[in-house]
Order: C-alpha cells, then structure tokens, then sequence
C-alpha cells in the first residue's frame, strides 16, 4: 500500500500532529504492522517537499513541539486522483510457490507432496482468519475478507496444478 496518499487522507479532515497521524493510521490501516516513526517523518518531509502538506503551526507542551500538517489545494488534487486512479490487479505472476513447484517437478522432488503442505498451511491461516473475523471491528473484517479472497485463489490454484501435475511433468522434462 502507498503510504503516502494514505497519510495523506487521513489528514485531509483537519490539521494533524505527526504523533497522532502515526497512532491514527496505525489504527486504520496498520494491521499488526505499526508504521515507524522515521518512515511517517520521511513521507511528511516529501508531503511538505511536494506542496501537498503545509506546517499550520505548532504547539509546546510537554516534550518537543508538535508541529501540525494541513493538507493544501494540491494535495487535496493529488489524493482525488489518487482515489479515482484505478489500481493494477496484485496477482504476482511467479510466487514462491509458483517457483517451488515448478522447481520441485524439475528436480524430480514431491510436488503433490509440496502442494499438499501448503494447501493445509493455507486453510489453517484461513480458519485463524475466519475467527480473528467474528470479533474484529468492521475496517478488519474488511481487510480480512480480502487477504481469504486471496487464499482462496490460491487454494484454487494449487487444486488446478495438482490436477495438472502429470502434464506438468512431461512438459517440463519432453520440453
């Protein structure tokens, strides 16, 4: 995900600390993932860098100044584009997986075998999501339907190619 326009957003409703805008998209979108300090402090330099933020003043209280960030025109531009720009599907063409089978049936190794371990990898991390989705708010439900839509494509994948798995195999080694 684009840090960027995300942080962007998340500030566009009114003027932010760089401290709450870090605790705030940890909250929406960090997913067990907490965004570091200097990564959040690296992207607002480049905010301000590219006139999409601006510093709408500071406050002293207690530890160091806290300045607030205010989105301007241009930044407000750049995220409306952002959101009405289409994004690219995410299948990766060659995973890991893909490698390992491929390779497994090169190398004369067990690719059912292979496909077999991973598929029951895949289901268990599907059940742990299933039940972190009964209790989870609804942005991580969110979240969550999307990450099983892609195991289930995966699960998908791996019942097609291991029914492939003897074509496979002779076209790999008949060329």
């Amino acid at each position: 995900m684009d840090k960027l326009p995300a942080l962007l957003g998340l500030m566009s409703d009114r003027p932010t600390h760089g401290y709450d805008l870090k605790h705030r998209y940890d909250e929406v979108f960090a997913a067990g993932r907490p965004l570091a300090f200097g990564q959040l402090y690296a992207t607002i330099a480049r905010m301000l860098r590219d006139g999409l933020i601006v510093t709408a003043g500071a406050e002293v209280a207690e530890g160091p100044e806290r300045k607030r960030y205010e989105v301007t025109d241009r930044g407000r531009e750049h995220l409306r584009a952002w959101l009405r720009t289409p994004d690219d599907p995410t299948p990766a063409l060659q995973t890991n997986l893909f490698a390992k089978t491929v390779l497994a049936l090169m190398l004369h190794d067990d690719a059912e075998e292979l496909l077999d371990v991973q598929r029951a990898s895949h289901l268990a991390h599907m059940r742990a999501l299933t039940s972190a989705k009964a209790a989870a708010p609804l942005l991580e439900r969110l979240a969550i339907d999307h990450a099983l839509f892609q195991i289930e494509a995966d699960l998908r994948w791996i019942d097609l190619t291991g029914a492939r798995l003897t074509d496979i195999r002779k076209e790999i080694h008949h060329g």
